[in-house]
């Protein structure tokens, strides 16, 4: 088998020294306005002598704003005589999506989170890809990736742990997205897992919590608190930051398998029957998708398939045939 070459990517700060350092990775882009251009993604490195690492990473999609603005924060003020080890800090995983405020890469389309393990010699956003598969996730000891709904979708707040084979690094995961006391914990259930980042994670068996909080393309308040503290509070779960864990135990939820999805099958405008979060029973009718192009035409309805909660629901006003337009949850 033929060895990858190294990365392009060469960054500004030293991941061996004491102390707190803000720089970049820098990934070579030549563009028609910078022959000798760079993507600069941001990065910040705590470290306070012999301990654990901690890979914390948000804008995983560049139009989720929850992790990059909690990240951001935490890079700022992380005080390193309090933690022992060392914590590795990208807010904006996909900084080309990110600036550009899409999900993908305006460089070259890419979903990062769809392009794991990636490769050296690939796309831009595949070159991401490796550099944290290669570079990064070998120094870490535990991985925290925080999404939100982005511009389209909208969850209520949860950590999520992984469902895996290992029977006891799954067992550590939970444990983990419990430390972060989002309102909801649960096992993550996605309807396309291939080159995700969790995967790459799990198969490197460590442990790793993701998130779904909020969304909508913006922050709120009350969910920015959550994150804030969320973020703590599992770098003192794994014992890389002192203190003891606040706020309230979180409630369990599960996503039983994909048919959680409601899917919708035509195009048009979305009513919304219930609110997020709202409780939910079985062929309770949820919402209702219009026909805005001819007038005279029942919609069609969309109702519950198990009894539980509204986890999630499609924000933007209009649909399109094959949008997921929610996910169900039970409470456990």
């Amino acid at each position: 088998m033929t060895s990858l070459p190294p990365s392009p990517i060469s960054t500004t700060v030293d991941y061996n020294a004491d102390g707190v350092q803000h720089g970049h990775l820098m990934l070579p882009y030549s563009r028609d306005d910078a022959a000798y251009g760079s993507v600069m993604i941001p990065i910040a490195v705590i470290k306070n002598g012999d301990g654990p690492t901690a890979l914390l990473s948000g804008g995983n999609h560049g139009d989720e704003y929850q992790g990059p603005l909690s990240l951001l924060k935490l890079a700022n003020t992380l005080d390193p005589t309090q933690i022992r080890g060392r914590v590795i800090i990208v807010p904006t995983m996909n900084q080309p999506a990110f600036a550009a405020a899409r999900r993908t890469s305006p460089i070259d389309d890419g979903n990062l989170n769809r392009m794991f393990p990636g490769r050296p010699d690939g796309t831009h956003t595949e070159r991401i890809a490796d550099y944290f598969s290669r570079t990064l996730l070998p120094m870490a000891d535990a991985v925290l990736d925080i999404h939100d709904g982005g511009s389209t979708l909208e969850f209520i707040p949860m950590a999520s742990s992984l469902a895996l084979d290992d029977a006891g690094t799954e067992a550590t995961g939970a444990l983990a997205a419990e430390a972060f006391r989002a309102p909801f914990v649960t096992k993550l259930v996605e309807l396309d897992m291939l080159g995700m980042w969790d995967l790459v994670v799990a198969e490197a068996g460590l442990p790793f919590v993701t998130t779904e909080l909020g969304g909508t393309g913006s922050t709120r308040p009350w969910i920015v608190a959550i994150v804030d503290r969320g973020v703590r509070n599992i770098l003192r779960h794994w014992g890389v930051l002192t203190g003891e864990l606040e706020g309230s135990p979180s409630q369990r939820i599960v996503i039983p398998d994909n048919d959680a999805y409601v899917i919708s099958d035509t195009d048009g405008l979305i009513e919304w029957l219930v609110e997020l979060g709202d409780p939910i029973t079985a062929g309770q009718p949820i919402a209702c998708v219009h026909e805005p192009r001819r007038l005279g035409v029942e919609p069609t309805v969309y109702c519950a398939t198990i009894d539980g909660l509204l986890a999630m629901r499609h924000h933007p006003g209009l649909v399109k045939m094959g949008d997921a337009i929610a996910m169900q949850a039970h409470l456990a």
